[in-house]
């Protein structure tokens, strides 16, 4: 049951009363019921995992892109086999949590067949938590890597204007015994989502992070969401956000260097994000088995490394989110007040009530 003793009190909600309502939501914003699922389920398992910054609290942003005729509530996503092993996907500017799962799941469907499947993803947009995408090949007992370019944000190395986006990249495998491995990582320092709730919440930022509009550092979180986010590992980190650039946006025929439109304000028309899948087979050397049990031997050596000074324990990656999501099914899923306020405002706008009983 919610805890909501008070309008400015945090509210704590099971995920399958929270997912039933931002269904609802999506269904009354057009979507189809099985995409409205879709977009649900993948904004909950952000919440569930603890990335909160790419749940719940981005519905606002989804239904007023529907709205405003910018996103496609009833895309014709095509599929174009450009290759033995290679898939095209046109996501006729549908909401990218839409488009993305059918991306993984055509990599998925090739991986079967050829032991290997890539797809490019054109005419899309923000996808969501980029490790829904390995989760699903991971599920399918495939190698899952996810690429996507996005939204200005970033810069060039040795640039003051934000120019690339934080373009996160991800990747995991199967693991037996244990949770699997999945890394889940923007370019930048920090996911430019966090700046955005900062700068709504009036909260400050850790000092390294980002930069003002003029260059100047910032721990404002408002002043570094109009700013720009600095690229991790300096000039590495630049140079990875380049490379999903490549991939994501100038291989796949989407946007590209500085095109792809903030999901936010580039309301004057699509996104135009573009997305990179690969799946591989994990049995593709040796039994499925194996590969599990060595995966689980990895994990293991892994855990089992001398603790550096300051810390308690060694995490595989992938773990600290699993843990937090056994929590959240058993306690609920803990929303801000602001969340709440923007989800009761969307359901306002569409006759529901928040939460649904």
């Amino acid at each position: 049951m919610p805890n909501n003793n008070g309008k400015n009190q945090r509210l704590t909600i099971t995920s399958p009363r929270l997912h039933h309502f931002i269904r609802k939501i999506f269904f009354r914003n057009g979507l189809s019921e099985e995409d409205a699922e879709t977009a649900a389920s993948a904004l909950v398992k952000a919440n569930l995992r603890g990335v909160d910054s790419h749940g719940v609290a981005r519905v606002p942003m989804y239904c007023e892109r529907l709205r405003r005729g910018v996103a496609n509530p009833q895309p014709k996503i095509e599929i174009s086999r450009v290759a033995p092993a290679v898939a095209l996907i046109d996501g006729d500017d549908g909401l990218g949590l839409v488009v993305g799962k059918k991306g993984m799941a055509e990599a998925i469907h090739i991986a079967h067949e050829s032991g290997i499947g890539l797809v490019g993803v054109k005419r899309s947009g923000h996808y969501g938590m980029a490790a829904l995408y390995i989760l699903q090949a991971i599920e399918a007992d495939c190698i899952g890597l996810a690429f996507t370019n996005a939204s200005p944000a970033l810069p060039v190395w040795g640039g003051q204007d934000k120019f690339f986006g934080t373009n996160p990249f991800a990747a995991g495998a199967p693991t037996n015994g244990m949770p699997a491995f999945v890394l889940d990582m923007a370019c930048s320092i920090i996911a430019r989502g966090k700046l955005k709730f900062a700068a709504q919440r009036g909260e400050p930022i850790p000092e390294g992070l980002a930069l003002d509009k003029n260059g100047r550092p910032t721990t404002d979180g408002k002043e570094a969401f109009e700013g720009v986010v600095l690229p991790f590992g300096g000039v590495k980190g630049a140079a990875l956000s380049m490379l999903m650039d490549v991939l994501s946006g100038v291989l796949t025929g989407a946007a590209f260097g500085g095109e792809v439109r903030n999901p936010f304000t580039g309301l004057e028309g699509p996104q135009g994000t573009g997305h990179f899948f690969v799946a591989l087979k994990a049995d593709l050397f040796m039994s499925l088995d194996a590969f599990k049990q060595r995966m689980q031997t990895l994990a293991k050596r892994v855990k089992a490394q001398p603790l550096a000074e300051g810390f308690k324990e060694i995490q595989f990656p992938g773990e600290p989110e699993h843990r937090t999501e056994k929590a959240r099914l058993k306690n609920g899923i803990p929303l801000t007040p602001d969340v709440v306020a923007a989800l009761k405002s969307e359901a306002d706008l569409v006759g529901l009530s928040f939460p649904l009983l």
